[in-house]
């Protein structure tokens, strides 16, 4: 048995590839380098969606359905009664997305990328005795998020910054919420019942919940000149290095330094607070020369939820928000692998092999003991 299912072919797909070995993320034939340096999130929307619905939108034309889809869940947050908010913030999204029509057409798509950008920051105010901003059509998804977060136009660096890390968040192969997707796409139950499967699987902090605990980490360093003695420390104790190694990469993570280089233009805007970078940047060469010299045959380099927690500290989310913002990014291509699992698939139903007890042989009929009884006039 193979563990994990590492290494099983489980789809074939058009829409990403994932080059562990070379460090390498394709998304529709364009490289992750190509496309966080020349394309929005509605770009990348559109390229993902591409000949998987009836119409396909241009990337111009996506943000602006993208914009009225914004408008159109922003109603469902009047759902968020007092016994929601107490939800974790993950949580209380999810349920709102659960209201949301179980279809399959384009404008069920849209309003579930549209949905956690907009539930995110409107959950934050509610839970924080805000009230919730409604979206603006002109402005982009990245844009309207820090909005809609903030009640204050962000800054075009904070934009792109949280844009870019959409993109890089948008596709990543068959990873676990990914093919959580495809599996409940391939009964089809429909978008909805997708996504809803593929939050789910992102809760966990093996996928989607590592930036935060990036955070704790940080915190209790504290000083950059401390932290390689803290990090042998945790290592001696046989603890995991958050933000540090990947399951599929054996290399530096691509994603890491695209928002590594998201992180400093923030900073050469005067929009992240130094001490904070210098401490990051501290604590990543001292934990890759530790990983390096006491793990040396396990390739344990920095991945995307290293940069990723600093950056959306910078642009103001809370750390218990930083997996509904990565729903934001990821939810495109869920829904790009569900419909191109409905379109070219069939019903995904893997083997098991049962490794339990086995029953005990039962003596053949007719064989002593095993007489017939009489009759005793009880029909129970």
């Amino acid at each position: 048995m193979i563990s994990g299912l590492d290494d099983v072919v489980a789809a074939e797909t058009i829409l990403s590839d994932v080059d562990g070995r070379a460090g390498r993320l394709i998304i529709r034939g364009h490289s992750l380098d190509e496309l966080i340096n020349h394309s929005t999130y509605e770009d990348v929307l559109a390229l993902l969606w591409e000949g998987l619905f009836t119409s396909s939108p241009s990337a111009t034309e996506m943000a602006a359905l993208l914009g009225k889809a914004r408008l159109t869940v922003f109603a469902h947050l009047k759902a968020a009664d007092t016994q929601l908010l107490k939800q974790p913030t993950l949580d209380a999204v999810r349920a709102l997305v659960a209201r949301l029509p179980d279809g399959e057409d384009a404008d069920s798509a849209l309003q579930l990328v549209a949905a956690p950008a907009v539930f995110t920051p409107g959950i934050l105010r509610l839970q924080n005795g805000l009230e919730p901003i409604q979206p603006s059509t002109r402005l982009s998804n990245a844009a309207d998020m820090l909005h809609m977060l903030k009640g204050e136009l962000p800054t075009l660096q904070q934009s792109a910054a949280l844009d870019r890390y959409l993109v890089t968040a948008s596709d990543h192969g068959l990873n676990a919420s990914t093919f959580a997707a495809r599996i409940v796409a391939s009964t089809r139950a429909g978008l909805t019942s997708a996504v809803l499967a593929a939050m789910s699987a992102l809760k966990g902090p093996l996928h989607g919940g590592a930036p935060g605990p990036v955070l704790d980490t940080l915190d209790s360093i504290g000083n950059a000149e401390d932290a390689k003695e803290w990090l042998e420390g945790a290592l001696n104790r046989g603890e995991r290095l958050m933000g540090f190694g990947h399951r599929v990469y054996r290399v530096r993570d691509p994603r890491a330094d695209a928002i590594k280089q998201a992180i400093h233009s923030l900073a050469d805007a005067g929009q992240v607070d130094p001490k904070r970078l210098h401490l990051a940047e501290a604590v990543e060469t001292a934990a890759l020369e530790l990983l390096a010299r006491k793990k040396p045959d396990r390739p344990l380099q920095t991945n995307l939820e290293f940069y990723t927690a600093l950056l959306l500290e910078a642009l103001g989310f809370p750390r218990e928000a930083f997996t509904c913002v990565f729903g934001a990014g990821r939810a495109g291509g869920w829904i790009a692998h569900a419909r191109e699992q409905t379109l070219t698939g069939r019903l995904i139903r893997p083997q098991s092999r049962y490794i339990g007890r086995k029953p005990q042989p039962q003596p053949p009929s007719g064989d002593a003991g095993d007489a017939p009884r009489q009759a005793s006039g009880s029909h129970h």
